[in-house]
């Protein structure tokens, strides 16, 4: 029996190899894939497909991939965008997000980076368009609006960096964070220090997150399950504890 499809996406990139290993990942991961080679084919495609997300890189050999996300908003295509680009400058960064980009991906990139990134914008997109503030693993939650979180119906005080983290490992639940993407997307293109400052955050996160002491109705107390695990030599994540 087949797994349904998670997404449609639409791949474009010039050259055929990094289409391919795109196309394949996507398609083990449970996604619907179309492609193009050029901006011009882009816009056709994605036009054709109204896809929920498109995978797009920047240098192209017609008109570039800030160019085709412009045309496409123009025509009121509001697809999320996640850029591939070759060049790691700031600048690129800025425009893309100027023209209606989501994310970026800078080459050369790993596979299970792109699909992370890939879902964590399908799940950002979609809790917009549901307009549910409330985000859950378990019995931990995040509310959007307030900025509230709890665990076991216990509140969680978080620092704003905290709370950045655990968003961003809610956001890729039951995916392994390396400790360069936490440092990217936590602290930003300019944080200039080293892994270390991910290490202590995830103990700090630790102890507030997974050290709640529930009461129960006879008095006894227990910890809740942990929900932050690591993944020795790859780095972070977040998922619901199995059941035993």
């Amino acid at each position: 029996m087949s797994k349904p499809i998670e997404a449609k996406i639409v791949v474009v990139d010039d050259e055929p190899s990094i289409r391919e290993l795109l196309v394949a990942s996507l398609h083990f991961a449970g996604f619907e894939v179309a492609t193009a080679a050029s901006g011009s084919e882009a816009i056709e495609v994605i036009e054709k497909t109204q896809p929920d997300l498109v995978v797009l890189d920047v240098m192209l050999p017609d008109i570039d991939g800030f160019t085709v996300t412009r045309r496409i908003r123009q025509e009121g295509i509001d697809s999320p965008v996640l850029f591939l680009t070759a060049r790691d400058d700031t600048q690129d960064k800025v425009m893309g997000l100027t023209v209606g980009g989501d994310d970026y991906v800078t080459k050369p990139f790993s596979l299970e980076e792109v699909v992370a990134r890939i879902r964590a914008i399908l799940r950002r997109t979609r809790e917009q368009v549901e307009d549910d503030p409330i985000i859950r693993v378990a019995d931990l939650e995040i509310n959007e609006d307030s900025h509230d979180v709890t665990r076991a119906g216990q509140p969680v005080d978080l620092s704003p960096t905290e709370y950045k983290l655990l968003r961003y490992l809610m956001d890729n639940e039951g995916r392994v964070l390396s400790k360069a993407q936490i440092l990217d997307h936590v602290w930003q293109y300019d944080w200039g220090g080293d892994a270390a400052i991910v290490e202590s955050y995830i103990s700090y996160l630790r102890k507030k997150v997974d050290g709640v002491e529930v009461t129960e109705a006879d008095g006894s107390k227990h910890k809740v399950a942990p929900l932050i695990q690591t993944k020795r030599g790859i780095g972070y994540m977040i998922r619901e504890p199995k059941e035993a």
